[in-house]
Order: structure tokens, then sequence, then C-alpha cells
């Protein structure tokens, strides 16, 4: 099993999940089909391709700075008529994602394309693009091993203000732990489908003082 991981920084980012209309939210971490969609974006993949093999990963995030929530006021035109809508960002956040396979050549494949990406990358919405270093690699371990033993990613003069304990977010094999609506089915702009994953809070991941630390090494490579 293993897990390539992704930094999703940038000044702003946005993840819609299930609001539509005249205002839209974000969820306070990555969506998964804002992941798939930047995966599918980097292998050259048109909107009504397949994304089947890319949903199927098993997805997670840690967050490792939280971002402040902004609100947009956006005027948008539709043929003769012009409305506003409100549309919400997480500024300054940083986020690890990890998907997980067992087919280490796929992964291996996905974390080329990051690195050379087909159509642009942003995070949830085209006006945000990803700061770099985005594709982090491939670790030969699972995706909660990978998520506890990266390295802070937050800067280091910030992390002494920053609460050290990140928590994690992962894919669940059943929704008793709790739903969201973000499993893409389809990213055709003629049927546009999501439904719902089970997700299940990962506990927290302490970055404190660690008295191993200066033993060196990682537990996954």
């Amino acid at each position: 099993m293993s897990t390539l991981l992704l930094r999703l920084a940038a000044p702003m980012q946005s993840y819609g999940g299930e609001s539509k209309y005249d205002i839209r939210m974000t969820e306070t971490e990555p969506t998964k089909s804002a992941v798939v969609g930047l995966l599918s974006a980097a292998l050259g993949r048109s909107r009504d391709a397949s994304i089947e093999d890319l949903a199927a990963l098993r997805f997670g995030v840690r967050v490792d700075q939280e971002g402040i929530l902004v609100r947009d006021l956006h005027t948008a035109k539709q043929a003769k008529a012009s409305y506003l809508t409100v549309r919400h960002y997480l500024s300054d956040a940083i986020f690890l994602a990890g998907v997980e396979s067992e087919d280490d050549a796929f992964l291996y494949k996905l974390d080329e394309a990051l690195h050379h990406p087909v159509f642009p990358l942003f995070l949830g919405r085209r006006s945000c693009p990803p700061s770099l270093p985005l594709a982090l690699g491939v670790r030969t371990c699972t995706l909660e091993e990978a998520l506890k033993a990266e390295p802070w990613l937050a800067p280091a003069w910030r992390q002494g203000r920053l609460n050290a304990s990140l928590r994690l977010v992962l894919d669940a094999n059943d929704m008793s732990h709790g739903r969201k609506r973000d499993y893409p089915v389809s990213f055709s702009s003629e049927c546009r489908q999501m439904t719902y994953r089970g997700v299940q809070n990962g506990g927290y991941v302490d970055k404190g003082h660690d008295p191993m630390a200066e033993l060196g090494g990682e537990p996954c490579i």
C-alpha cells in the first residue's frame, strides 16, 4: 500500500461541497471532488472522461494551518440580466492531502502529471491556483501513516503561534461516522453528478515537541 501526498496551499482556496445558487459556501478542508478534479486536470482528461479510477482512491486530509473564512461579493451576468452572488473562501490555509492505492505505478503516474500538468490546476475554483510545491511524492505506507509522519507544513516562524494538534479527516467504509456529498461520479458540464461518501474524524496528530526527533528518519519514504 502506498500514498501520494499533496500540499494544498494558496492565498485563497474554496471547496463548495453542496452549496450552489447565489450563496457559495466553502468546506473547512478540501473535498474529494476537488482533489479528483485536480488529478484529472493534471492527466489531461476531458470533463466527459471517466474518473472512476481516481474517485476509487482512498482520500484523507491533515489540516496543517486552518484558513480564515473570507467573503466576496461577485456580480454575475446572464443574458441581459446581472445578479449578485456571495462566494466564500479560505484564506492562508495549508492542507496535507493524500490518496492511497495498491497500484504504485498509478500513483507515480499521478505524481508525474502533477509536475507536468496538461490543464491548469486550481484549488476548488479557477481563481485559486496552488502555490508550489504541490506534489510531495509517493510514500510506501498507508494513508494514515503518511499523514501522521509527514513534517508539519506550516512555516517554521508561524508554528509557535498555531495549535500543534493537527486534525485528520479520512474516507470511511460506511457512513456511520458521517458523510459528505463530494464523491464525484461525473464532471460533465451537461450532467455533473456527486454522491455521498463516508467520512470519519481520524483524530489528531501532535506536531509539538518530539523527543524522538533527534534520532532522525521517518517511518515511511
